[in-house]
């Protein structure tokens, strides 16, 4: 495990998680969100975008947090680990509200109110991007560590037993 990408719907902790996967690997983060947004809520470029994820996805080891799926297949051939927080929508609607208004390091705004299409994104993610996600999942899995966590106990396990940097199990590739 040396290029990992972490996705899911918004909402389902996918940067808590990544934070606690570097923490426990040593493998450096690179969140989407800080690629594609500015501080002032305007998006890069198309172009610019794709730039900034080939130049991580060129480099030996990394985790990338977020799903853009315009970009995943990229993500995919480049990565040796696919995690998938598949959770229900509420768990996902309950992580926005718990995480309005804190700052985090993987946003380059603080969260202060309701974006009512970025909750319908949310309520209609498993009817409609969840199928997209698995059927690339299905065209890209072929030679990748494919990990579906379906909550976050689930979660909770495969961190604790996961190689931690510097041992020999870590090391290796995934089977």
């Amino acid at each position: 495990m040396q290029k990992v990408i972490v996705i899911g719907c918004p909402g389902a902790g996918k940067s808590t998680f990544a934070r606690a996967l570097r923490e426990k690997t040593g493998l450096p983060l690179y969140y989407l969100d800080r690629m594609y947004w500015n501080a002032d809520k305007t998006m890069v470029g198309s172009a610019i975008f794709r730039e900034r994820l080939a130049e991580v996805t060129a480099r030996e080891r990394w985790i990338l947090d977020g799903n853009y799926i315009s970009t995943m297949p990229m993500r995919m051939e480049a990565c040796d680990t696919v995690i998938l927080l598949d959770y229900g929508t509420d768990v996902c609607l309950a992580g926005i509200y718990a995480r309005r208004g804190r700052v985090r390091e993987d946003m380059p705004w603080i969260e202060t109110e309701d974006d009512e299409e970025f909750l319908s994104y949310i309520r209609t993610f498993s009817d409609t991007v969840r199928p997209r996600i698995l059927a690339l999942l299905s065209a890209y899995g072929e030679g990748r560590e494919i990990v579906i966590l379906h909550d976050r106990a689930e979660a909770e396990r495969f961190l604790s037993e996961c190689p931690s940097r510097g041992t020999d199990d870590f090391i290796k590739s995934p089977s």
